[in-house]
């Protein structure tokens, strides 16, 4: 077992090294320039569209808006929380610059992966829509890559199990034992029977769910870091100059911060930024190809809000809770780092609302997981796989949630990095159709955006 778990974390070195963060962040620039910037200028469009709800007369089982929260409910998780206390721990307040590049390139690849899975999509044996990347794969490149198609799946398909359920379910069960004494057992009991009960409704039911759901926890985090930010409201401009600032020279070791290079901040914000809001790695596409809409440019607009907001707003509120609390030169990390700013700010409740926040975040993951994770394992095996692999998700939750998950959160990550390589090949090879259609749907139709659809 020891030689095993030597391998896979070799192999996660190279699948999360400096090769893998260019290639993400050099696809995301390149459909940046391809498209012209459009996925930044358009950003308010795309909210344009989001409002608008269900399209008349379009193709889809979910509404547009629905379809993107199935996608954050899957994104905003233990990435936003931890993951970006990790990228200052290890990267300095740098870091934080290098994330927000990420987000900025990995709108246009978000836009890109979502405009393939809409075009690109199927019906399946019961007249729901399916795609995702192992469809655009099949359908856009033809039969020669194929096998791209399956190892996207199957990469997916073992990789949710880990880092989309089991991983998750024992932050949730570790955060409520340490804050609440809640056994964790129990925990993994109370998670088999929520998550069966969304499940066994299919996309509409996790997609209501987390229509209701991921924006009441999104606004109620930012309001609490919101409130952080207010108490130290004088550290504000400080702390926005510590980001400018080590972006590009190193940060000095002080307190329990044991200093950084630029080069750490631009790693580890790039990682740590990829990780949390999904851009390249193309599960978010498997959620916005059920969505119902007319084309794929109008999906592709609002999917590309999903890493603005994941990124841009929600990781930005943690990253400043931890800055202008002085928080960052603790010694902490992780979960605990941005458990030690809020409570810093707020005595005695700031620990309750991360414990709160990051149980209410990887349950939703969980639930957008599960659709990644099915539509994968459905286009290997067929739709007789949906309710068995219901029954094994949900039961899944309570092992996670009672046994340690070293090994299988280092599979799970490598694996899940392994996804992003057929995802981007096929987001390349595809890129002149995407700057095809979105070209003609803006001249056809988005001159005066009167009538986006």
């Amino acid at each position: 077992m020891e030689a095993i778990t030597s391998a896979v974390n070799w192999l996660n070195g190279i699948v999360w090294g400096v090769p893998m963060l260019v290639l993400i962040l050099g696809v995301g620039l390149f459909l940046t320039v391809g498209l012209r910037l459009l996925t930044i200028l358009k950003i308010p469009f795309g909210f344009r569209l989001l409002w608008k709800g269900r399209i008349p007369g379009g193709e889809g089982e979910i509404s547009p808006f629905n379809a993107l929260m199935t996608s954050l409910a899957a994104t905003i998780g233990t990435g936003n929380i931890a993951g970006v206390a990790t990228a200052i721990f290890l990267g300095g307040p740098g870091a934080v610059f290098w994330m927000w590049m990420t987000a900025l390139v990995g709108m246009a690849t978000k836009y890109a992966e979502a405009v393939c899975a809409v075009r690109y999509r199927e019906e399946d044996e019961r007249g729901k829509h399916v795609g995702g990347p192992m469809y655009y794969i099949k359908n856009g490149l033809g039969d020669n890559w194929k096998w791209l198609a399956v190892c996207f799946a199957l990469f997916a398909g073992i990789a949710g199990f880990g880092i989309g359920n089991m991983v998750q379910a024992n932050s949730i069960a570790h955060a409520l034992n340490v804050n609440f004494a809640i056994p964790h057992w129990l925990t993994g009991v109370v998670l088999v029977g929520l998550v069966g009960a969304v499940l066994l409704g299919g996309i509409e039911r996790i997609a209501h769910v987390a229509g209701k759901l991921v924006p009441l926890m999104a606004v109620g985090y930012i309001a609490a870091g919101m409130l952080v930010l207010i108490l130290n409201v004088t550290e504000i401009p400080a702390a926005f100059g510590l980001i400018f600032q080590h972006a590009f020279s190193p940060a000095a070791a002080t307190g329990g911060f044991a200093g950084a290079a630029v080069w750490a901040a631009i790693r580890f914000g790039v990682a740590r930024g990829v990780f949390s809001n999904e851009a390249g790695l193309g599960s978010a596409p498997i959620a916005h190809a059920a969505a119902q809409t007319k084309g794929p440019v109008s999906q592709g607009l609002v999917a590309m809000l999903g890493t603005f907001i994941d990124t841009l707003i929600v990781c930005s509120f943690t990253a400043l809770a931890i800055l202008v609390t002085g928080a960052w030169t603790s010694g902490e990390t992780g979960a605990a780092l941005t458990s030690e700013a809020f409570n810093r700010a707020l005595p005695g409740l700031g620990g309750y609302i991360i414990a709160l926040a990051l149980a209410v975040f990887a349950f939703t993951t969980m639930l957008g997981w599960s659709y990644y994770c099915e539509r994968s394992l459905q286009y290997l095996f067929g739709v007789k796989i949906i309710m068995p692999f219901r029954a094994v998700w949900s039961l899944a939750a309570l092992v996670g949630a009672t046994l340690k998950l070293g090994f299988v959160w280092l599979l799970a990550d490598t694996l899940n990095a392994l996804m992003a390589i057929p995802n981007l090949i096929a987001l390349a090879l595809l890129s002149p159709i995407v700057f095809k259609i979105t070209k003609e749907f803006f001249d056809t139709r988005g001159k005066s955006e009167d009538n986006p659809f």
